[in-house]
């Protein structure tokens, strides 16, 4: 089936999109941004919530070794969950704030200890040098992938770019 080779001009009847460098070029630029502030802001307080108490029930599920859920285990769970959000939110506020090195490095060297935590709480076998080798592991990578996005996501003077 034959095609239409496009016409010089645009298609009839409708404009041309404004000129570059126009007062809306970065409103151009712009994803979309599919939920609004009231969204965004109660996200940044559910995530690490929800994060907080995945990872408390998971050390809980972790130091019980299979057996029967104690008071204690409890208590182990909500304390470690209180803990990492409390550490996640003042991650997320003073690391927004570093440079882009830094920046990665606070929330790889956060994942990777989070990770040699879980590791370590696991098994009744596992030694403080196997959950640091873990625990690196997973830190390199990370830090390697946010360090290209924060690169890519900000200018020279460390001004995020959208």
């Amino acid at each position: 089936m034959a095609q239409a080779a496009p016409a010089p001009g645009g298609v009839p009847g409708h404009t041309k999109p404004p000129a570059l460098g126009g007062p809306d070029t970065a409103a151009r630029n712009r994803p979309p941004d599919v939920f609004d502030e009231r969204t965004h802001a109660i996200a940044r307080w559910v995530l690490p919530i929800v994060l907080g108490l995945v990872y408390g029930y998971w050390a809980a599920a972790n130091t019980r070794y299979g057996g029967p859920i104690t008071g204690w285990n409890v208590l182990f769970g909500v304390v470690t969950g209180i803990v990492f959000f409390t550490l996640f939110r003042a991650l997320e506020f003073f690391a927004a704030r570093c440079r882009r090195e830094v920046h990665a490095l606070l929330w790889a060297a956060f994942t990777g200890i989070a990770v040699g935590f879980l590791y370590s709480l696991s098994g009744r076998g596992h030694g403080v040098w196997e959950s640091a080798v873990l625990a690196l592991a997973v830190a390199v990578p990370t830090f390697v992938v946010l360090f290209y996005r924060y690169y890519t996501h900000e200018d020279a003077a460390g001004n995020r770019i959208r």
